[in-house]
């Protein structure tokens, strides 16, 4: 088993494009070290049509509410993430979505390279001897011997697939076969009801393939996929 770099084609050279764009970094600075409820409202925010902030502020009273000492810490960075999100929704439906999808990515990054440091790489493809390699790369990876993780990022749980399931559970089984351990992940910035609900639906192989949601993003620096 082995790493590589994606292939540069077009589509690669496009959403690099949108990885380097300074919103995605700012927004994935302040979302990696936010609250549940932080997250719960930038997802809330993105999904939807620029709004006035004062709205979204009446909707999330605990995160914009008065007070001292950490709090005050605390609602800046609401601030903060309220005004990467409104910068978000304010772009048009295509770029919106590639933002948000690189946005996944790079929070993840960011909690993984918590304990990975520098073994945490972006849109790497993993290849077996005799095994034709995927098209698309795998989102992030932790490319460690002993340990390689694989992780494919989604916004939403509409996101899950068979295609999704079937390719990382696919690179799992193709690493044990050469006597290796890969442990897989789905990251998806969702609520773990709304991708249980989803999962129930596919027939994909997923029981081995670990689930972070938004609730246990934080998952991500403590320990390994699985």
């Amino acid at each position: 088993m082995r790493f590589q770099d994606a292939a540069r084609d077009a589509r690669a050279i496009v959403y690099a494009g949108i990885q380097a764009d300074p919103l995605v970094a700012r927004a994935a600075d302040l979302l990696a070290d936010a609250t549940l409820e932080q997250r719960v409202l930038a997802r809330a925010v993105m999904n939807g049509e620029s709004a006035d902030p004062g709205t979204w502020r009446a909707m999330f009273p605990t995160l914009f509410g008065a007070g001292s000492g950490s709090e005050v810490s605390e609602r800046a960075r609401s601030e903060g993430i309220l005004d990467a999100s409104l910068a978000v929704a304010d772009r048009g439906e295509q770029v919106r979505s590639q933002v948000r999808g690189a946005l996944v990515e790079a929070v993840t990054s960011r909690l993984l390279a918590r304990r990975a440091g520098a073994a945490v790489r972006r849109e790497r493809r993993i290849l077996f001897d005799g095994v034709p390699s995927e098209i698309h790369p795998y989102d992030v990876t932790v490319e460690r011997p002993g340990s390689p993780e694989a992780y494919d990022c989604k916004w939403g749980a509409r996101g899950i697939n068979a295609d999704v399931l079937h390719q990382l559970d696919d690179a799992r089984l193709h690493a044990a076969d050469e006597e290796e351990r890969l442990a897989v992940a789905l990251v998806v910035f969702d609520a773990a009801r709304s991708c249980r609900v989803r999962l129930d639906r596919q027939t994909a192989p997923h029981v081995l393939t670990r689930l972070i949601t938004l609730e246990t993003l934080d998952d991500l620096a403590a320990g390994a996929a699985g």
